[in-house]
């Protein structure tokens, strides 16, 4: 009995594990857990951006190459700003999105490339961690913005050419004008909360970001948690967004093709067309512009970006002055 009651109680005295819920930090290896002990969980507090990888001239060569292709890019699009800014004839609906459409383009760029153009003659490299997450967040917010400014430029030319009569009263520019202060407080709402979410995953190294801006596929790689939630609730809200816009955009220019076709004359269809700044060009912009917005990992993702950051805002004012010029010509003679 004595024995058999030493027993029960070495069995009863052995503790017992009661269930309970893993942390999260339990899924990380020891090694991890031991760095991040050391010195905190958000342990990185700067990211390494490698940019393109190549020698030194010609790193100094691209610089060049875009710095002029930046200045070029603020010229004309500042140059479209300061001309609907000064002229009150283009004080209506259309040149007023275009402006604000020109003015984006250049916030759009100087959200990564000035640092891209630092990045090109430093040694270092190095953003820092808040400084990449304020990038991150205007980026993908004016990029946001203009999905939502371009079906509106599109609903503004369907208003023009299929509702001409009721143009003038539905389409004024107070109503322009509510319409695109709510396109950018919308487009700076939609990323707050995931990008609070993403700065709160440990960063416990590496910090190396093999991309030339703070991509968020690249950066959730280098998260010591796993985090495919967060990943995927943020690609859900990218592709609802882009995908409903371009709907918004076919649909507008549809029903703008189908009215341009109807008119008799060649003449007649080029003038009620040519002031539309093309189907083309506001479905390449929303190509391009709904890239970065997928959350694309950075293999595919850095030779898109180099195009939409410089090449596209680049082409886009000798693109829209064209028919815009037309269409002041016709007024002139009339």
């Amino acid at each position: 009995m004595g024995s058999r009651g030493k027993g029960t109680l070495g069995i009863d005295s052995l503790p017992t594990e009661s269930p309970r819920v893993k942390s999260i930090t339990e899924y990380i290896p020891q090694d991890e857990q031991e760095a991040m002990n050391a010195s905190g969980a958000n342990m990185v507090t700067e990211f390494i951006l490698l940019s393109i990888s190549c020698s030194r001239e010609i790193q100094v060569l691209l610089f060049i190459l875009f710095l002029v292709s930046y200045i070029l890019t603020l010229m004309g699009n500042g140059a479209i700003v300061c001309a609907v800014k000064l002229d009150h004839k283009l004080h209506t609906p259309m040149y007023l999105l275009l402006a604000n459409f020109s003015f984006l383009e250049i916030c759009y760029i100087n959200t990564t490339v000035p640092n891209m153009l630092r990045n090109f003659l430093s040694e270092t490299k190095t953003i820092s961690f808040t400084a990449c997450f304020l990038q991150f967040y205007f980026f993908f917010s004016l990029g946001i913005n203009e999905t939502f400014l371009l079906p509106l430029m599109a609903f503004d030319r369907y208003l023009a050419i299929c509702r001409p009569l009721h143009y003038p009263t539905i389409m004024n520019n107070r109503l322009c004008t509510v319409l695109v202060v709510l396109c950018w407080v919308t487009a700076f709402l939609c990323y707050p909360v995931p990008i609070y979410f993403i700065t709160q995953l440990p960063f416990c190294g590496p910090n190396t970001i093999d991309h030339f801006v703070c991509d968020p596929g690249p950066l959730l790689a280098l998260s010591c948690v796993p985090a495919p939630g967060i990943e995927l609730s943020c690609s859900l809200l990218s592709s609802i967004i882009i995908f409903i816009t371009l709907f918004f955009i076919l649909a507008s220019y549809t029903l703008v093709l189908r009215a341009v076709f109807r008119v008799p004359s060649a003449a007649g269809r080029c003038k009620a067309f040519s002031p539309s700044c093309g189907v083309s060009l506001l479905c390449n912009t929303h190509g391009d512009v709904h890239q970065p917005k997928l959350w694309k990992s950075s293999w595919d993702t850095e030779d898109c970006n180099l195009d939409l950051l410089l090449s596209d805002p680049t082409y886009k004012p000798t693109h829209l002055q064209s028919p815009e010029q037309r269409h002041e010509g016709s007024l002139e003679k009339n």
